[in-house]
């Protein structure tokens, strides 16, 4: 499988400010092995960082783009799941049974949800509120979201073991239609190879490891 290596920080208190200059990622290694295997479109690139301390693991996508599509409706989750977004699943066993999702579009609005195999989604299921941090920025050329997460609910969701987090990392960018219309493109770190794009699926899934835990 895949494997990204997390660096470990000393520094206790880190504020995520979504704005990409917190010193934390100097640390950190950049992920920037993105592909599309279901299409010829051309793919800007998307650079992912992770970081942790003693209490929390950190995330960073900046991905270059300066035609960002949000979508904006009364349904937030609809609304996110048109809407150019990363997103990260991290599963508790090679059968994706259950797996988390985190959804989360260049606002820093979260669509987040318990899931199991076929796509079989828990919609009333969402991280617990004080776990979880995100904060985005949009700039001319890219956007930026940053994400903070407790180790303690990695661990109480059967996620993080013995460093171990296994990870999907991936992006949705909708591209304008000459109709009017947008359709996605779907990107992903590690390759599925499905016939037609699916995230949810245990192909899809590499590995974070966290250095010296």
């Amino acid at each position: 499988m895949k494997t990204y290596s997390v660096k470990y920080s000393e520094e206790n208190d880190i504020v995520i400010s979504g704005d990409g200059n917190n010193n934390i990622w100097n640390k950190a290694d950049s992920l920037i092995d993105f592909t599309s295997p279901w299409n010829g479109n051309v793919i800007k690139k998307t650079t992912f960082k992770a970081v942790y301390n003693s209490e929390k693991i950190f995330f960073q996508f900046i991905v270059n783009d300066s035609l960002r599509h949000l979508h904006l409706s009364e349904n937030k989750n609809d609304s996110i799941n048109v809407s150019d977004r990363v997103e990260l699943f991290f599963r508790s066993d090679a059968f994706i049974n259950p797996y988390y999702c985190l959804e989360i579009d260049t606002a820093g609005r979260i669509m987040d949800f318990k899931a199991k195999p076929n796509k079989n989604f828990d919609f009333n299921w969402s991280w617990p509120s004080e776990d979880i941090f995100v904060k985005s920025s949009i700039n001319k050329t890219n956007f930026i979201v940053e994400i903070a997460i407790s180790l303690q609910s990695l661990e109480a969701l059967n996620l993080l073991k013995n460093g171990i987090i296994e990870t999907g990392i991936y992006r949705a960018k909708y591209h304008k239609q000459k109709e009017g219309t947008f359709l996605p493109t779907w990107i992903t770190w590690v390759n599925p190879n499905t016939e037609t794009p699916n995230f949810h699926t245990p192909t899809s899934f590499g590995i974070l490891k966290l250095e010296r835990f």
